[in-house]
């Protein structure tokens, strides 16, 4: 039997194992099989091969060090709409049970901010302590148009933003963004102003697309056009919550900057720190709301 290591000639100069027309004198110091340039990754001591790093060989590497990343740290998926498709899943089934249940899960959910309700007979609003209608609001919809809508956005957009950010910090950002264009309308609009709709976690994504666009260098011509024209019809068409849309697509912008901007040594740390500012932002204006109402 040929003691030599896999990749290894029998005469001549070894080559890579994974490369074998690319001639090395560098060994794997785990399995000590030939490694060329491209497949070195750097150990505590010497060099070890793709194999022993993503099986973990306990030598200063995680099983996953060599997972690709995102452009905000985050881990590349199979499936880059993963999270998206729950959210749409989640829409889908609270419009299947407003179909099912009618009005009365419509005014159970609504973003209120406070008012007497005829149809359950009592005082609700967020100022009455229901702050569930913050996040329940943002997944509600009536109208067919409206539900097809914002689901075509949430495909279209975040199949564009989830690949960049990764799973965790797209969730993040829907979630922020969802909260912020709801925290925006129980600040500004009438207390008694009913608001639903995934709309302003769809703004959230636009504001990330912007982002990310100017990060990668592509033509921004398109994606301002865009922007101007959703805003456009934001404010033009009767009924929409414009207050959803703007804290929406502020929040989403803010968030994905400090996701794509932050660091490399002090990502995490920039990253979520700046979710949790945003995060604050939202509770204080909801809190100062609540004062001012009650």
């Amino acid at each position: 039997m040929d003691p030599r290591p896999s990749g290894e000639p029998h005469s001549g100069v070894p080559r890579c194992y994974r490369h074998p027309e690319v001639e090395t004198g560098i060994r794997c110091t785990r399995c000590e099989k030939p490694i060329c340039p491209q497949c070195m990754v750097s150990a505590s001591v010497g060099f070890q091969c793709p194999d022993c790093v993503r099986n973990g060989s306990g030598t200063g590497h995680a099983a996953d060090a060599n997972q690709p990343r995102t452009l905000a740290g985050g881990r590349v998926a199979a499936d880059d709409r993963f999270v998206t498709k729950i959210l749409i899943g989640i829409n889908l089934a609270v419009y299947l049970a407003v179909l099912v249940f009618g009005d009365r899960l419509v005014d159970e959910l609504v973003l209120i901010g406070y008012a007497f309700s005829p149809a359950l007979g009592e005082i609700v609003g967020v100022a009455d302590g229901e702050w569930y209608r913050l996040l329940t609001s943002t997944v509600l919809h009536q109208e067919v148009w409206h539900i097809l809508f914002n689901v075509l956005g949430l495909w279209v957009i975040g199949g564009i933003v989830e690949p960049e950010l990764g799973r965790i910090r797209f969730a993040l950002l829907c979630l922020l963004s969802g909260l912020s264009g709801s925290a925006l309308a129980y600040a500004v609009a009438e207390p008694n102003q009913p608001s639903l709709g995934a709309s302003g976690v769809v703004y959230g994504l636009i504001g990330a697309w912007v982002v990310l666009a100017r990060r990668r260098r592509h033509d921004m011509r398109p994606v301002v056009l865009f922007v101007a024209l959703s805003l456009l019809l934001t404010f033009t068409r009767p009924g929409i919550s414009w207050e959803a849309h703007v804290g929406g697509l502020v929040a989403g912008a803010l968030v994905t900057y400090a996701l794509v901007h932050a660091p490399r040594a002090r990502r995490d740390l920039v990253q979520y720190g700046a979710c949790g500012l945003v995060l604050l932002i939202d509770l204080g204006v909801v809190l100062a709301r609540s004062a001012a109402l009650t």
